[in-house]
């Protein structure tokens, strides 16, 4: 039927953002999808970001992917969280009008050159020479090309549970994959079987706003994407209310019609986002629950009940949710489930996302043992750029956890494995206090430059915000200001006054200045957007905290440094532990650094892989 330079199975935010990237790059692309209208889906939660999730977000804008700025055009409402703590964690969050960003995005794609898309369902793939060659369709059309992407989400096996009822289905009620997953696990693939939910939508003129606490969005709007300075929007009003006692009554007294407690379900789900009667069972001393009444959007009723994904019967749901204040006469308009569905075991893949196995199959996504739209466009951005880089027999792109959230992902699946939906956390990042949302086009828009994902007016854009925060970082330290005129807006601000005169920079390390209430004392400043201040402020209050980082980063790096060849034998290697050498042989890892973060490698098997590699070395004269 077609000849492709590569072929992306799914359009959901991986296939999103692995389709648009490797047209970018110049690569005719075809992207799969069983139903257009699984583009961009948010069959969970409509919302864009949050705790890790909005870092990833920024990262994702700064190497020049879609999720950031499609978000931007299509919020309803945003949220800055964690505004209380530093500055590390920070985090962006936006509820989307569902539907909106589903067509954004459809358009973007609908009008990328190089970029075909097509409603289909494929049901196997082309191998030859161990090697993905292409797919074939229900229809029998055959698609040939150089390398294929598989982004299939949920919809691999996709099985749906509520209470007693079992059905195949994909999320949404769309068709599943069946026949795709179970060709997969017939070439030998290590699939396993995960389990998410989520929780009913309800008709908003049923509920009761009286009762339940306003939840605003920020009167001043951050925008995700670095290309827009600054966004005005009217935002719509969320809602927050609480579960009870009688609540959990209900739900323990049907803990025998859950689908999760009856046996039914055989996947694994995410600890960090139970279902309500998981909660009500693990968390039995909690009084009660909180959960979020978010809008879907602009053009309908339906309201999302955060915090509420259940796999409970429809008769229980509707008994459990009339018990809190708010909902008492609520209407479901599409009730609570959960979904089963086929992924792949993430050690089964290199760095790049290539899979191990198969030559030129590239996995991203929920296939890859993730959860999150954010997680899947990030491991879709770069399992597209890989698999470009791959074709044109460039080096490989790859983030490691100093550099980004994105690479502290990746590593952590095919590094480490995931015996649950992974979620990214600020914690599990070694290095956050440089890893920051405010300073991701800093650390990553010249990388996405030179794969050649970021385009001209992007990274010019780019430049002039670099040298625009050098210099006037620069400036400040020559800006001295005296006690006389900085010590009544010192008093002010609750802050001790100055003995001596002090620059404009230092003064910025006090917790109560910063770069705008100091405007007063600097009438010559020049006008920097708000992210060049951000960028600037955080940098110079926490330039002490940095530093130290910069050094651990350093300790980091030469272990990263530290190359092993994909085709070292670690059987031959004498002094490595039996377990060591197995789990080495398999994984493959590319470096020292990735080698001491897996599991099973003990710092006694590291050591002797130090030897090791000093011998050869001196060997090589």
């Amino acid at each position: 039927m077609g000849e492709y330079d590569i072929i992306v199975i799914g359009a959901g935010h991986a296939g999103c953002e692995a389709g648009l990237a490797a047209a970018r790059m110049g690569k005719k692309t075809l992207m799969l999808s069983i139903n257009l209208e699984a583009v961009a889906m948010m069959p969970c939660n409509p919302s864009i970001g949050g705790t890790g999730k909005g870092h990833l977000v920024r990262e994702i804008d700064a190497l020049g992917g879609e999720m950031g700025i499609n978000t931007d055009k299509t919020f309803i409402q945003s949220r800055m969280l964690n505004t209380a703590k530093g500055p590390a964690v920070h985090s962006l969050r936006a509820q989307a009008d569902k539907n909106r960003y589903h067509l954004e995005m459809k358009k973007t794609i609908e009008r990328e050159p190089l970029l075909d898309m097509k409603q289909g369902e494929v049901v196997d793939l082309v191998i030859e020479d161990g090697a993905a060659r292409g797919v074939v369709l229900r229809t029998g059309s055959v698609y040939r090309s150089r390398a294929v992407i598989l982004a299939t989400g949920t919809f691999l096996a996709g099985k749906i549970f509520i209470g007693d009822s079992v059905f195949d289905s994909g999320p949404n009620g769309l068709a599943p994959s069946v026949d795709l997953a179970a060709r997969l696990r017939s070439y030998g693939l290590p699939m396993r079987r995960f389990k998410t939910g989520t929780p009913a939508r309800a008709l908003a003129s049923s509920l009761d706003y009286n009762k339940m606490i306003p939840q605003d969005g920020d009167e001043e709007i951050v925008p995700f994407s670095f290309m827009n300075d600054e966004l005005k929007r009217d935002q719509i009003r969320c809602w927050l209310t609480y579960t009870n006692e009688k609540t959990h009554d209900v739900i323990r007294a049907n803990f025998h019609r859950s689908a999760l407690f009856g046996g039914k379900i055989e996947g694994v789900g995410p600890r960090y986002c139970p279902s309500i009667e998981d909660k009500v069972n693990r968390f039995a001393d909690r009084k009660r629950h909180q959960l979020f009444i978010e809008p879907e959007g602009l053009d309908t009723e339906e309201m999302y009940i955060q915090g509420m994904s259940s796999s409970l019967p429809e008769d229980v749901q509707q008994a459990f949710y009339e018990t809190i204040e708010g909902l008492e006469h609520l209407k479901i308009v599409r009730p609570a489930y959960a979904i089963e569905y086929d992924c792949i075991d993430p050690l089964d893949l290199k760095a790049t996302l290539e899979n191990r196995s198969i030559e030129d199959l590239f996995c991203c996504g929920q296939f890859n043992g993730s959860s999150g739209y954010e997680e899947a466009a990030a491991q879709g951005l770069m399992a597209g750029i890989n698999a470009v880089l791959k074709l044109d027999e460039r080096e490989p792109f790859i983030l490691d956890r100093s550099q980004a959230y994105i690479g502290v992902l990746i590593d952590d699946l095919v590094t480490k494995g995931t015996n649950e939906p992974y979620r990214i956390m600020t914690s599990r990042a070694e290095y956050r206090l440089m890893l920051r949302q405010d300073n991701a086009d800093l650390r990553l828009t010249e990388l996405g430059h030179q794969v050649g994902l970021v385009k001209e007016d992007r990274y010019q854009r780019f430049l002039e915000k670099k040298a625009a925060v050098e210099k006037e970082t620069e400036r400040l330290k020559h800006v001295v200001i005296s006690p006389q005129a900085a010590n009544p807006l010192l008093e002010e601000l609750g802050s001790a006054p100055l003995k001596s005169a002090q620059s404009l920079f230092e003064m910025m390390h006090r917790p109560e200045v910063t770069y705008d209430n100091t405007s007063s004392l600097d009438p010559e400043r020049p006008a920097l957007s708000r992210h060049q201040k951000t960028s600037m402020e955080v940098e110079i209050k926490y330039g002490g905290y940095i530093q130290k980082q910069l050094a651990q980063i350093e300790k980091f790096k030469r272990l990263e440094n530290k190359k092993l060849s994909a085709d070292m034998e670690y059987s031959k290697i004498d002094g490595l532990r039996i377990e060591a050498q197995q789990k080495l042989d398999a994984l493959k890892p590319v470096s020292i650094g990735q080698a001491s973060r897996i599991s099973g490698v003990s710092p006694a098997d590291i050591n002797v892989l130090l030897i090791y590699l000093e011998k050869q070395r001196r060997s090589r004269g």
